[in-house]
């Protein structure tokens, strides 16, 4: 036995290597005792050498020093993942255990035999093991020394789970924290079994996060109790820790239903399961069962169990939503040696959830589930609801018993108004009925019991239809106290080994303290529950309690229970007054006294406290079976005591809704079954609590029930499309098996290779991607990945695809571009097929500008691949034709750009040419209402299949395009909305979800042409038209509509439509049809504004039809208008004096303006008048007829000069005030007419153009002159106008004009001023005489250089000498007037202005004699500048001829004026001086007005400030009249 030891218990501490040496001991000494083993007394028939005797099984737990550490829980079941995981060595030494064992009873040598073989193989394995193990150190150390910087290391415990003590019941969590690289895997085991979390997932949860592992283990009890070891696995090693955790229950609550261990022994048989691997099938099994309350309903699975050993029963076990189920009169069941049945002998709502069988063996167990529906029975009141279901205790004491009970799904329609409770005592067969109003909370206190009877309890919901069936009755429950209840079960049953926590010796004579933790743990209207804990003190004598309450806000405590304290820690109170507050509060009490009262509750009003919940929400069904849907939703927010959920169910448009369950579910995703296959359904959820149920969610979208779908397969051929430093574009190929839908997405993930180990996988992609090319970030360049992509679809996510090639992440930088990428073949025929591709994500330096594409035989060798297109193709899709049939081909494409062609795309899947049977091509039709379509057949159409429609291979939308689509069963057709050359294209039609069935149609420009004629053919047939309709003038304005049909019968008919009205023949319309010629005519006699619209003239003629329109609206009918009213006029205007030719203008020679035109039918009466600018022009001699022309000449010439040398005054008078719109006006008797000519903008400067032209051709050739300032170019023309635009050009070089190159005209002649000529302005100089809006013209040139320039340098020179002579000499500038008039007794002073360099000499003289200054004359000569002359009184003495004299070295000037003294004083009371026209100072006696008038006519702006200032003069105070007036103070204004 003891090689047999299976290598899990190995590493327990009571099964170590000395243990294990002992059994084999003592097996070997029992053999020769020849005792008998207990337990197999069938085993003393005669022949047979008895066992020898073992000790009794312990389940204590020990440690290395013997110490009692806790308990082991006997093994009863193993995981299949560790049985799976024995070697073939290990299996060959179980079965040799197996064999030895069932040999040993035969002979006691061949025992010792087999002993020795286990101990020889048991050391060969040990050696080999030591071996291996110095192999791997060996590698692990040249590992390291290669690697140096490697991070790999062992996992390591940083925080170790610790043990545990808990109650029963309680929740316990082991956590511990562990490193290592790579990340360790995790496992827990319990007593070295792996702990399965799916197997009881509602018992354990387990969790990895961050590097911190959890176990977590609900609701404990005794079967917990065990060692729990984690382990932390990885590539460098292993490394274990271990915790206990022990399960401890108060004395008195045993549980008598917990099931026996596993003895040591079975009575069946000398099978052992140690040394044998069973494999386990569960075949023919149940499915989704449906029953009805009441009946009868079996579940039973054959299981085969491998190998196949006699009269062994593996453990069966039936559970049902994880809860294991034991026999009882609801269940039976039943193992047949190869059949487990389970079978429901009453079916209730109780029974409806999730079944599992699970078989259970030494070397792991097999499960299978499946659901059960029970739905209601038929209601014995019509309308009535459900029953209730799930009753039981919730509280039970001496003189109450709290029962509570889940509602019903159905409510018959109505309404429920509450529940009836009914109680019947155990051992009758009386119900009575608890209480008499229906009460709505799913709750109930009964009272009036008996104590120490048993009762059971049912209920019964009514609405307004009745009252349903009653539900099934609860388990049996005795009115008791609690404390009396646990005593009365008893102690545990020996063989159970649970932990019994009792109490110490009670001490007498001591007063219990206070009770701990007093709370209201329930509270309704009906009752309210108190509980407790017990004093802190232990070894009391038996403690009991008193309650008391009082009303909040009061200080009145009462006892509640007066008669007799409780004995258990909880209490409930009933007959509390509603809605008002109360506290509460505990006392102890013993044989010794009453205790201290508990610290009291907060006060508590008395009410449900509890709410309905609120309605789930977000309801998604999604397809499960052709029976079943997947309903998910989103659970009720802020639901308290949540029971569960009733999910509903209704055909798109019945109204009626049936329930999918009948027993509330806790989850937020069902499976409702009993669909019918392709029906559309609704769903809706609502809540359940004891409150009662809560709103229906809003309805769910609609889903059709279809067949079951499933995730899609493997994604494959993963390829790099391009890489940049930290990215990488990848792409792959669909998986050849969708899963039976539309793959809906691809999720990316990625990990790291170093030195040839992979790394942890990440993802790469959140949210699905639709692409099957996808740019994966965040890499670290020039490091190696691998990648895997998982496919996904409405049933899931699939599994990942093998781990692609490893990549090195590196910029790429060549030139060419990328492979393209998503090859796909269509259209697939015996001679043809049609290949698709994506162009290169990378692409290269340059864009790419074409494609190769190359192919082969799917067999021949790499040498065999040739070239499809010799021409680079700019399409991603080609049609590859001349194919062999029956034979296989494979492709591949490479893009090119300006750099080259790049790397070749990744070969297609091998595609045989052949043409599948039953394969349609596209047709195109014109039915008989001329409409055009594309129409495919497919006879391999699936329920999911789809028509895909595209246009050059692009994929068709129909809201944005100019095709709609209709599908009916295996057809497709594709109407072309409005026809046109834009519809020319490749059409082509892909099926989805069939063998790639597609096909394609080809319409060119010349194709849908001529599918338009036989559009147009089809939808009618038309009369031909040699012409539209036109509209034509005819005289006097009348209007002519007309057509010409080829060919019209006598007994064609034509409408005459006018904006949708039809027109007949009157006074305004007048119609006629030309059958032999085909013509249609309408006349009009005028157009009027009502006349605006459309006219159409609509012919038959038989069947065939035709119409024509004409639309005038707008521009064209005011245009159409216009000219009708104009010829009207027209030939109203010639019935009198009119224009046969109307104004114009005509530009002489002489560059005189000359307006004329030409008149007709004109008399002598006839007159004619000019206006301008609507002005009437005054007649003149130039006015008159002449041949029937009538002129006005409206710009000419100044008069010829008087010699050819005088071309002063050679003006042209024309002017910008010329333009203007001239009309002329011819009238008589018989009428009159009208011509006018605009001569303004555009007009007037063409105009000028022409004159420009006459006086630009008028001009001589340049000639050069010379002036004091520098040479001058000029040139003169017969005429001059201001606006003549003229440039000068130097060096053919426009002029840039500036204070030394100046031009200007004088006269006729134009100027070009060089001052201050050098020699850099030698040259050819040139004037043009811009023209035609200065695009050009006449140009006169002259060359300055050579003789020419120096004649014109010296004669500037010495031009300018003269000028510098004249400039400097001295001369009077003025201030002197020609006659001063004074009276005696005034100041007079007169100032002159001097100039002159060098300073001129001033000499003043009287009648020729030199005159000296003194007091009386004052002569002074300030600045250089002023000469003043000053009398300070006039006298008569003073009259006489004065002068001024200057004289420098360039000359001499002389001034004279001559001074009047006179007597007496003016009327105007002041003395004032006038300057005449000569310049003459006189005197006047009148206003000064008057004197203005005559004497300062013709005066200058600053001679009109003069006399406004003398005008202020005469108007000052008398008083003022001797203030002194100087003659410079009037004349300072005014210039010489």
């Amino acid at each position: 036995m003891s090689a047999s030891v299976p290598f899990y218990r190995k590493h327990q501490r009571s099964y170590d290597r000395g243990y294990r040496y002992q059994l084999a001991g003592r097996y070997s000494a029992g053999t020769s005792g020849g005792t008998r083993t207990r337990g197999l007394d069938w085993l003393s028939q005669p022949g047979l050498d008895p066992l020898p005797k073992r000790t009794k099984p312990s389940y204590l737990a020990v440690d290395r020093e013997n110490q009692i550490i806790g308990y082991v829980v006997p093994m009863f079941r193993t995981s299949q993942e560790f049985a799976e995981g024995y070697s073939d060595h290990t299996r060959l030494r179980d079965t040799a255990a197996y064999m030895e064992r069932c040999d040993r009873f035969t002979s006691g040598l061949e025992m010792e035999r087999s002993e020795q073989i286990a101990r020889k193989e048991a050391m060969r394995e040990s050696a080999q093991r030591i071996s291996f193990n110095k192999t791997l150190y060996e590698h692990d150390e040249h590992f390291k020394r290669m690697n140096e910087d490697s991070l790999l290391h062992v996992p390591e415990f940083i925080i170790k789970p610790r043990s545990h003590t808990v109650w029963e019941k309680q929740c316990v969590r082991l956590h511990c924290t562990v490193s290592g690289w790579p990340d360790p895997r995790v496992v827990w085991y319990k007593n070295n079994v792996a702990i399965d979390p799916l197997a009881k997932a509602s018992k354990y949860k387990i969790e990895s996060k961050y590097s911190v592992h959890s176990l977590e283990i609900n609701s404990c009890d005794f079967e917990d109790t065990a060692q729990y070891r984690v382990s932390a696995m990885n590539v460098k090693g292993e490394v274990s820790a271990f915790a206990s955790i022990v399960v401890k229950r108060f004395k008195g609550e045993v549980d008598t239903f917990l099931p026996a261990p596993r003895r040591s022994g079975v009575k069946d048989g000398p099978v052992s399961e140690y040394g044998i691997t069973f494999q386990t099938h569960i075949v023919d099994n149940f499915g989704v069962s449906f029953g009805r309350e009441g009946e009868t309903l079996s579940l039973g699975c054959t299981v085969i169990i491998y190998p196949a050993l006699h009269r062994y029963q593996p453990e069966v076990q039936w559970y049902r939503d994880g809860v294991l189920l034991s026999p009882s009169k609801w269940n039976h069941m039943h193992w047949s040696g190869d059949r487990a049945t389970l079978t429901l002998t009453h079916l209730n709502k109780e029974d409806e959830g999730l079944y599992t069988l699970r078989v259970t063996t030494k070397s792991g167990y097999k499960t299978y589930s499946a659901y059960v529906f029970v739905r209601d029975a038929d209601a014995e009141v019509e309308g009535a609801p459900g029953a209730p279901l799930d009753v039981c205790c919730l509280d039970a004491n001496k003189d109450y018993i709290i029962v509570s009970w889940k509602q019903p799904a159905v409510d018959g329609g109505n309404s429920i108004l509450g529940y009836f409770v009914d109680r019947c005592e155990v051992g009758t067969t009386h119900w009575i009925q608890c209480n008499d109003t229906p009460i709505k909370f799913a709750r109930f206190p009964v009272t009036g019991l008996v104590e120490g009877r048993s009762y059971i309890f049912r209920v019964r919901a009514v609405n307004k239809s009745g009252i349903s069936r009653p539900s099934r009755v609860s388990e049996p429950v005795a009115a008791m106290d609690p404390a009396d209840r646990a005593r009365m079960r008893g102690t545990s049953a020996p063989w159970t080994g649970q932990i019994i926590v009792t109490e110490e010796e009670p001490a007498e004579g001591i007063v219990p303290g206070r009770p701990r933790e007093l709370q209201v743990t329930e509270a309704t209207k009906n009752y309210l529950v108190l509980s407790w804990k017990p004093p802190g003190e232990k070894g009391l004598e038996g403690v009991m309690y008193y309650v008391e309450k009082c009303v909040s806000g009061t200080d009145s405590w009462q006892r509640v229970n007066t008669e007799i304290p409780v004995r258990s820690p909880r209490f409930a109170l009933f007959d509390l007054a509603e809605g008002k507050s109360y506290c509460f509060r505990v006392r102890c009490c013993n044989a010794a006294g009453v205790g201290e009262p508990s610290d009291p509750t907060e006060a508590t009003t008395v009410g449900d406290k509890l709410d309905t919940p609120s309605a789930p929400s977000k309801v998604v069904p999604t397809r499960n079976t052709d029976t079943s849907v997947v309903v998910s939703w989103e659970a009720s927010h802020d639901a308290k005591e949540l029971v569960g959920y009733y999910i509903e169910a209704s055909i798109v448009g019945s109204n009626t809704w049936e329930p999918c369950n009948n027993k509330p579910v806790n989850v937020t995703r069902f499976i409702c079954h009993g669909l019918t296959t392709g029906e559309k359904y609704v769903f809706r959820v609502r809540a359940v609590n004891a409150a009662g149920l809560s709103q229906f969610s809003p309805e769910s979208e609609p889903v059709e029930v279809k067949a079951a779908i499933a995730s899609p397969a493997p994604p494959y051929g993963i390829s790099v499309l391009e890489c940049v430093r930290d990215s990488m574009v990848l792409a792959w190929k669909q998986p050849a098996f969708i899963g039976g839908a539309d793959i809906t997405g691809y999720f990316v993930d990625y990990r790291e290779v170093v030195d040839g180990v992979e790394g942890k996988w990440h993802e790469a992609n959140i949210k699905a991607i639709s692409e099957r090319a996808y740019r994966v970030t965040d890499l670290k360049e020039n490091r190696k990945y691998q990648f895997q992509v998982r496919a996904a679809n409405i049933a899931g996510v699939g599994i990942p695809s093998l781990p692609s090639d490893t990549f090195l992440c590196e910029e790429w930088t060549i030139a060419v571009p990328g492979p393209p990428h998503d090859l796909e073949l269509r259209e697939v025929r015996g001679d043809s097929m049609v290949l698709l591709w994506k162009a290169p994500v990378y692409q290269g330096r340059d864009p790419v500008n074409g494609f190769y594409v190359d192919m082969k035989e799917a067999e021949a060798p790499e040498e065999a691949w040739r070239g499809v297109n010799t021409k680079a193709t700019g399409n991603t899709f080609i049609k590859v034709k001349n194919l062999k049939e029956q034979e296989s081909y494979v492709f591949r494409v490479r893009a090119q750009n300006q750099a080259g062609v790049g790397k070749s795309s990744d070969i297609s899947e091998p595609v045989q040419a052949v043409t599948k049977p039953g394969t349609k091509e596209i047709s195109v039709d014109v039915d008989d209402d001329g409409v055009i379509s594309l129409n495919f057949e497919c006879a391999n159409m699936t329920p999911d299949s789809k028509f895909v429609w595209s246009k050059n291979y692009e994929d068709v939308d129909e809201s944005a395009s100019r095709l709609t689509v209709e599908t009916k069963g295996n057809k497709s057709k594709a109407t072309f909305n409005s026809p046109g050359e834009e519809d020319t294209g490749i059409y082509s039609c892909l099926v989805t979800h069939t063998d790639g069935d597609s096909s394609s149609y080809t319409i060119s420009p010349e194709e849908m042409k001529r599918l338009l004629e036989i559009s147009r053919d089809h939808k009618f047939p038309t009369i031909p038209l040699k012409s539209g309709l036109a509209v034509e003038m005819l005289e006097k304005g009348k209007v002519r509509f007309w057509l010409q049909a080829e060919q019209i019968s006598p007994n064609a008919k034509v409408d005459y439509v006018f904006n949708d009205n039809v027109v007949t023949q009157g006074e305004k319309y007048k119609m006629n049809i030309d059958k032999n010629t085909g013509v249609v005519e309408m006349t009009m006699e005028s157009l009027m504004p009502e006349d605006e619209g459309t006219f159409t003239f609509q012919m038959k003629d038989g069947k065939a039809t035709n119409q024509s329109s004409l639309v005038l609206i707008g521009d064209v009918f005011k245009d159409l208008q216009k000219e009708s009213e104009f010829q009207r006029k027209e030939w109203f205007r010639k019935q009198g004096p009119h224009f046969i030719e109307y104004l114009g203008y005509e530009v002489t020679p002489e560059c005189c303006v000359v307006l004329k035109c030409k008149v007709g039918n004109i008399k002598k009466e006839t007159s004619a008048l000019w206006y301008k600018d609507g002005r009437e022009i005054k007649a003149d001699e130039k006015l008159g007829f002449t041949e029937g022309v009538l002129k006005l000449e409206i710009a000419q010439p100044d008069p010829p000069a008087e010699s050819a040398d005088d071309h002063i005054g050679r003006m042209l008078k024309i002017s910008k005030k010329d333009a203007g719109v001239y009309e002329t006006v011819l009238k008589d008797d018989r009428g009159k007419d009208t011509s006018k000519l605009n001569l303004t903008d555009q007009r007037f400067k063409d105009l000028m153009n022409e004159v420009f032209n006459y006086i630009a051709n008028s001009s001589t050739p340049l000639k050069i002159t010379s002036t004091d300032q520098g040479i001058r170019l000029y040139t003169f023309v017969s005429y001059y106008n201001d606006l003549l635009p003229v440039t000068w050009h130097y060096k053919d070089s426009p002029i840039a004009f500036s204070e030394r190159l100046k031009s200007g005209v004088v006269g006729d002649q134009l100027w070009l001023q060089i001052s201050e000529p050098t020699e850099k302005d030698m040259g050819k100089y040139a004037i043009e005489f811009n023209i035609n809006d200065g695009k050009g013209g006449l140009r006169r040139t002259v060359e300055l250089s050579g003789q020419a320039y120096e004649d014109a340098l010296a004669e500037f020179k010495r031009l300018k000498a003269d000028a510098i002579a004249e400039k400097n000499r001295a001369r009077v500038a003025g201030g002197l007037p020609d006659v001063v008039t004074i009276q005696e007794g005034k100041a007079l002073n007169l100032t002159c202005n001097i100039s002159g360099e060098p300073l001129p000499q001033v000499t003043w003289l009287k009648n020729d004699k030199e005159l000296t200054s003194n007091e009386h004359c004052i002569l002074r000569f300030e600045s250089g500048k002023f000469a003043s002359f000053t009398i300070t009184a006039v006298s008569t003495v003073d009259t006489g001829k004065y002068s001024i004299l200057v004289k420098n070295k360039y000359g001499t000037e002389r001034a004279e004026f001559t001074l009047e003294v006179t007597e007496g004083t003016p009327d105007l009371g002041v003395t004032s001086y006038l300057t005449d026209a000569e310049g003459n100072v006189v005197f006047g006696a009148n206003t000064l007005e008057e004197k203005m008038k005559t004497a300062i006519t013709g005066m200058t702006k600053e001679s009109a400030a003069a006399a406004e200032k003398m005008d202020n003069l005469t108007k000052k105070p008398e008083e003022e009249e001797e203030e002194e007036v100087t003659v410079q103070e009037m004349l300072m204004n005014k210039e010489i």
